[in-house]
């Protein structure tokens, strides 16, 4: 098979600064290097890869459609602890128990209102 990984998504939003304060305080990303491109944005890492690339001024109007794009997940760890961080961040989710998996997913909305499914391989 000619693919290997999913490399990164872009999420074009209305204020980098907020989306950036979102993804590295509540889902504990890091804001990292990032090319000297002519437009506002940034990019976020977990480990040494920049999975989430923000750009700026592009969302405005906000976006209407993006084809038939519905969410992106993460594999996730402490789900206790995740729970806690956003209840101290005021951002509101919902949990689902997968049946027949060991599986936990929590859903929450970035400040764009993009859908993200962090997926807890056996906790509950």
């Amino acid at each position: 098979m000619p693919l290997a990984s999913l490399d990164h998504i872009t999420v074009l939003c209305a204020d980098v600064d907020r989306s950036r304060k979102f993804y590295s305080e509540v889902l504990g990303m890091k804001d990292g290097d990032r090319p000297p491109f002519d437009f506002p944005g940034a990019w976020l890492y977990v480990g040494e890869r920049p999975v989430v690339h923000l750009v700026g001024d592009r969302n405005k109007e906000g976006i209407k459609t993006t084809g038939s794009f519905d969410h992106y997940a993460f594999d996730a760890k402490d789900l206790i602890g995740m729970r806690r961080r956003l209840q101290a961040s005021g951002v509101t989710f919902e949990e689902r128990a997968v049946p027949g998996r060991p599986l936990h997913q929590v859903f929450i909305h970035d400040p764009d209102g993009v859908m993200i499914e962090l997926n807890f391989r056996g906790e509950t």
